[in-house]
């Protein structure tokens, strides 16, 4: 049976980050899941695409916008289930014993949170987010098979919200894998938990009350 799984990542300067998140993925090639890692990078200055090129991925280049480089990641996958991971993200130990237990299923599948330093309040928080109102964020990675995600529509091509966009588009039809995906603290321990954990919250609302996920990048980058 082929390797029936095509990882997409999207990448902007993650040179620092990305060695990690591929390492973690060798279990998944020992485990003959792997077809392909695809990397959609959005214009990286950094050694991100020779680190990419070094690792044997197939690299597709566009605009810097993580719906749209998603978007364009998925459409050059083959793979018959896409697992969409963050650039900071490493799934931990065992992650492929998850992944097949969930191959047999109709769902897409998301991964429990929790950040490499601190946060388990946080963490803890984004995973009852996820259990009860159906909402992972892309730092909890996507299962998800090639005929659902068409179904759906894909990500659409915005530059955040992409993940709450598609995570909505799947709801009733989402599963929570028994593994973790591990990501980076930097943002909020540079920032404080409270603060950007507030931020993200109302950035999240002001998302359903109707504003531009466009305007919402541009004050979210400030």
């Amino acid at each position: 049976m082929p390797a029936p799984i095509s990882v997409i990542i999207p990448t902007l300067n993650a040179a620092g980050v990305l060695q990690a998140c591929l390492e973690a993925l060798m279990e998944g090639v020992d485990a003959g899941l792997l077809a392909e890692v695809v990397v959609s990078d959005g214009g990286s200055t950094d050694d991100t695409l020779r680190l990419a090129d070094a690792w044997g991925a197939n690299i597709v280049t566009g605009a810097a916008s993580r719906g749209g480089q998603l978007r364009r990641g998925c459409d050059a996958a083959r793979g018959e289930w896409y697992l969409v991971l963050h650039a900071d993200t490493v799934l931990s130990p065992g992650w492929t014993d998850a992944v097949i237990a969930h191959l047999g299923q109709a769902n897409a599948g998301y991964f429990r949170l929790a950040f490499d330093r601190g946060g388990r309040c946080v963490a803890g928080w984004a995973n009852l987010r996820s259990r009860w109102f159906g909402l992972p964020y892309g730092d909890q990675g996507l299962l998800v098979r090639r005929n659902l995600y068409a179904q759906v529509g894909g990500y659409p091509d915005i530059p955040l919200m992409e993940d709450v966009s598609i995570a909505r588009a799947l709801r009733g039809r989402l599963t929570r894998l028994d593994g973790v995906a591990v990501t980076r603290a930097d943002k909020y321990r540079a920032q404080g938990w409270m603060t950007r954990g507030t931020r993200n919250l109302w950035t999240l609302l002001r998302y359903f009350a109707g504003v531009s996920p466009e305007r919402l990048a541009a004050e979210y980058r400030r």
